[in-house]
């Protein structure tokens, strides 16, 4: 083991860094999904149907994904701080782009090309975290970066819904870039410099791909990878569809009371701290099937017809995703050993290609099949999780 000491927990810079990974994890998840509550609006403003409006999401994940992918080899030439800080910076300047974007394709490529800069964020977050902070200390670090993304998710949602009944849709996410550069100075302003990484460059193409494959052959890996595409396209496609539901007959609901039900987006900040904590004591595998269990719970409370059952409902999916999360997005690096940016990177490219395919085919699952349909499509995802989950036992 490195002399170079690790961040402790507990210690300042712990918490520094600790917060300052918060901090991006609003950010990303706030630009990111700022759009999803208003799709709706999408429609209704550039005519076009619930599945060309998801596409405003699916393609800035899609480009997402890919730029992840890149990401995890430029990660390992440039400085993990300049990096984030960049990504950071220019996908905020983008979304106040897609704010003033006359037309809709405009809207499109906007939001495509921010998906591509929010890339530098996630995988080189959690690289940063395995590097840096003891092991001892990196289920709650990394359980607190998920619960910023959870923060992110939440206000995202709830303050694009209130903004767009008060002014505009355009006003609402003009509000989110101007958000996401301040979160920007935070997070440089408190993040330490890495004193584990060492930059690597003049890799060629040929020594990523070995990492890469490499990692497929670490016991394990490949089902996190699998687990991190059910996760997140389930959670999306809930998301992307719940605000049809509650805006047609009989809720009627607006902008601001669907967005005051995202609240519940909240739990996702005690969820994710909670499930490190509960990893590090009983288990990655036993928490990854509960979160999991839960989950299909609270797919099943939509179905009913009370709104505060949908509520709940929505809240056990939400618990269920971030503690899955962060218990699997936390053990990806512990499995991988070496490499942490490359693996980050492939478990990232599956989870955002999830809630790309998944996200995007539930609009066609809506149209024609209704919520039952959408149920019926998310539980049948969950279900393949909790196999792959069952069968990380014993992989701790």
């Amino acid at each position: 083991m490195s002399d170079i000491p690790y961040l402790e927990r507990g210690s300042r810079a712990y918490w520094r860094a600790s917060l300052a990974l918060l901090f991006a994890g609003y950010a990303t998840f706030s630009l990111l999904y700022c759009v999803q509550p208003l799709l709706p609006s999408f429609s209704e403003a550039f005519n076009v149907t619930p599945a060309q409006s998801s596409l405003s999401l699916s393609l800035s994940t899609a480009a997402l994904a890919l730029a992840i992918f890149v990401a995890g080899f430029v990660s390992e030439g440039w400085s993990r701080h300049k990096l984030m800080t960049l990504s950071l910076t220019v996908s905020s300047v983008l979304t106040i782009g897609v704010s003033v974007a006359p037309h809709w394709h405009q809207l499109l490529v906007l939001r495509t090309l921010e998906g591509l800069a929010l890339g530098g964020v996630p995988a080189v977050a959690m690289a940063y975290l395995a590097e840096e902070v003891h092991p001892d200390g990196l289920g709650l670090a990394m359980g607190l970066y998920v619960g910023g993304t959870a923060i992110g998710g939440m206000a995202g949602r709830v303050i694009t819904g209130v903004v767009a009944d008060l002014f505009s849709w355009r006003v609402a996410i003009g509000t989110i870039g101007v958000l996401g550069l301040l979160s920007m100075l935070a997070f440089r302003a408190l993040l330490p410099p890495s004193r584990h990484f060492v930059p690597r460059r003049g890799l060629g193409f040929a020594h990523h791909r070995t990492l890469l494959l490499r990692q497929f052959t670490r016991p394990g890996l490949p089902l996190l990878f699998l687990l991190g595409f059910v996760l997140m396209g389930s959670f999306v496609t809930l998301y992307n569809y719940i605000g049809y539901r509650l805006l047609a007959p009989p809720y009627r609901l607006n902008q601001t009371e669907i967005g005051a039900i995202f609240i519940v987006y909240l739990v996702g900040v005690v969820a994710s701290p909670w499930s490190g904590r509960m990893a590090d004591t009983f288990g990655r595998a036993r928490v990854l099937i509960g979160s999991l269990l839960l989950m299909v719970f609270g797919l099943a409370l939509t179905m009913l017809h009370p709104l505060a059952a949908i509520a709940t409902g929505i809240a056990c999916v939400t618990f269920g995703f971030f503690a899955g999360h962060s218990v699997a997005s936390g053990w990806v690096g512990r499995l991988a050993k070496d490499a942490k940016g490359q693996a980050a990177a492939l478990y990232l490219l599956a989870y955002y290609i999830g809630s790309s395919l998944v996200g995007s085919y539930g609009g066609h699952v809506w149209a024609g099949h209704g919520w039952n349909g959408v149920v019926g499509l998310v539980g049948a995802l969950l279900v393949i999780g909790l196999i792959a989950a069952s069968r990380l036992r014993g992989r701790e």
